[in-house]
């Protein structure tokens, strides 16, 4: 009787599969995407630069030309997306409900967002760290200066949690005022309900350009935090996490081998084995992905290199890759800065 039994369910784990692609159900998120003719990608929409809509309804920034980047990658078409607008707190329930394919949110890589949430967290996109705005009339110029203030801060972020541990650190009293929505944060601190707002130092200039008097505020210059913040993926597709990573280093290393939206066309006679590889006219890494060869190219012409896309959108919020002779983290490995790309070999 037991051999029987194993026997029936070693016939049904084998037929389920067959049923299920007899149906037409895709089992990637790759097929699934590609079924639906979207991708639906998991925004911020209320962080100028990064992730956010005008009156009109239009989504615009760094990170929606990453969700526009995925995209042409799948379909050659940056319109294809549906973006999401998902908070602080709703953001991973999305992502593991299957509600987003992708979270691309200035979303911060940690030990614990790793190891103990069902996610992949696919390569930096921007490297930042936390900081604390305040207005230029006020004695604050050092973070100890904060002893005793009311700050306005987001809830359910790492931000949170690292306006916790520094007051610890330093042994001082801070009175945090906790708010679920960016909007709300920003305007309570703009009506003078708090003494200083903390958030990714990106976040606070973009922040401040929404202020009724943002020359009247200036952004500390310490920083009391790594916030690297870059794509998010479920587990259990390592093809989805292998398109979303390579779309990601296909801007880095376009941009380093000096390929940008510009002179891709041009660039496809040229006869450097890198560009050729990168561009798909070699090495069939398109199809190892399940996509086209020309994935890439098509990215590149239609979205832009790296530093297309970080001087289309964060430039303006003046946050320079190289200042003062200074690289910042932003900047590509070989001006000293950290962005990055492994071989297209």
């Amino acid at each position: 009787m037991r051999k029987k039994i194993l026997a029936v369910s070693l016939v049904i784990l084998l037929v389920l599969p067959l049923l299920s692609s007899s149906q037409g159900q895709p089992a990637t998120t790759l097929g699934k995407v590609q079924a639906r003719g979207k991708l639906i990608c998991g925004v911020n929409n209320a962080v100028p630069g990064f992730g956010f809509v005008d009156p009109q309804g239009n989504y615009s920034g760094f990170d929606i030309d990453y969700c526009k980047a995925l995209a042409t990658a799948i379909f050659n078409d940056p319109n294809k997306v549906e973006y999401r607008p998902v908070t602080a707190a709703s953001r991973f329930p999305a992502l593991q409900s299957g509600e987003i394919d992708v979270l691309i949110r200035n979303t911060t890589w940690t030990i614990d967002r790793d190891v103990g949430l069902p996610f992949n967290f696919a390569p930096t996109t921007f490297y930042d760290g936390q900081g604390f705005m305040v207005r230029k009339t006020s004695r604050i110029n050092t973070l100890k200066d904060l002893n005793g203030a009311t700050i306005c801060v987001l809830q359910g972020t790492t931000t949170e949690q690292n306006l916790a541990d520094m007051a610890r650190r330093l042994g001082i009293t801070i009175k945090p005022l906790v708010f679920s929505d960016v909007n709300a944060r920003d305007k309570a601190y703009d009506e003078g309900r708090c003494d200083a707002m903390t958030a990714d130092a990106s976040g606070l200039a973009a922040a401040r350009i929404k202020l009724s008097k943002p020359d009247d505020h200036k952004i500390l210059p310490e920083l009391i935090s790594k916030e690297p913040l870059g794509p998010v993926v479920r587990h259990g597709d390592d093809q989805w996490f292998d398109i979303v990573k390579w779309t990601v280093f296909c801007t880095m290393e376009a941009e380093e081998l000096e390929v940008s939206s510009k002179n891709v066309a041009q660039l496809k006679t040229s006869q450097d084995p890198r560009i050729r590889r990168l561009l798909g006219l070699e090495g069939d890494f398109g199809k190892k992905l399940g996509l086209d060869n020309a994935w890439c190219a098509n990215v590149i012409e239609k979205v832009g290199n790296y530093g297309e896309i970080y001087d289309r959108n964060v430039k303006p919020l003046g946050l320079e890759r190289i200042a003062d002779g200074k690289p910042s983290p932003n900047a590509l490995w070989n001006d000293g800065g950290l962005i990055y790309a492994p071989p297209f070999r």
